[in-house]
């Protein structure tokens, strides 16, 4: 059962890295790259929990803090782009 939950989530990042390659757009592209992210948080949970060590939910869970701030600071480089450091060096040369 728990092989046929990782054939499946591999199936589905591989679908997921040719939306990231083919994407039409660039937000499409972090989109997809965030939900592969997400699926390599579930793929090592499932792992770890088919090899019987907890130790891997916790590599998993900071992996899911590292996919979710980079995909913040990607889009807010996106939008805006830089992510905001400018402002601070400059007004530190004001003072």
């Amino acid at each position: 059962m728990f092989i046929a939950a990782m054939a499946g989530i591999i199936v589905t990042m591989v679908l997921l890295l040719a939306r990231a390659i083919v994407g039409p757009t660039v937000y499409d592209r972090i989109l997809a790259i965030n939900v592969f992210g997400t699926k390599t948080v579930l793929f090592v949970s499932v792992l770890g929990f088919l090899n019987g060590r907890a130790e891997f939910l916790d590599l998993a869970l900071t992996y899911a803090l590292i996919n979710f701030i980079g995909t913040i600071a990607v889009l807010k480089f996106m939008q805006y782009g830089d992510l905001g450091w400018a402002e601070e060096s400059k007004e530190e040369s004001d003072v």
